[in-house]
């Protein structure tokens, strides 16, 4: 039971939560740029992406059960519009500035 929760992003009592985002973690620190920090957000987006398609390749042939490809599919979800969320925001930022007058 304690090994279907490990996925589910709950933590146990006094340990310290990881990031969603790590490279966000990183950025907060003042070392890395804006384009670092999306660039890792790119590349963890894109490794959950791929790991939820392998998941459920695995779950069509039988190698996975059910509740852990449909944990990676749900991973792979909030992923996906995380990255839309930000997509929107810097289209509309971008939108925003090209609106100022100069």
């Amino acid at each position: 039971m304690i090994n279907a929760l490990s996925g589910s992003g709950l933590q146990p009592i006094g340990m310290e939560a990881k990031s969603a985002f790590p490279a966000t973690a990183a950025a907060s620190g003042g070392g890395a740029d804006f384009s670092a920090m999306l660039s890792g957000l790119i590349g963890n987006a894109t490794g959950t992406m791929q790991q939820a398609e392998a998941a459920a390749m695995a779950g069509i042939v039988g190698k996975m059960p059910a509740q852990a490809v449909v944990e990676q599919v749900l991973a792979a979800e909030r992923t996906l519009q995380a990255v839309i969320a930000i997509r929107d925001k810097a289209v509309g930022s971008y939108l925003e500035i090209n609106r100022m007058q100069i």
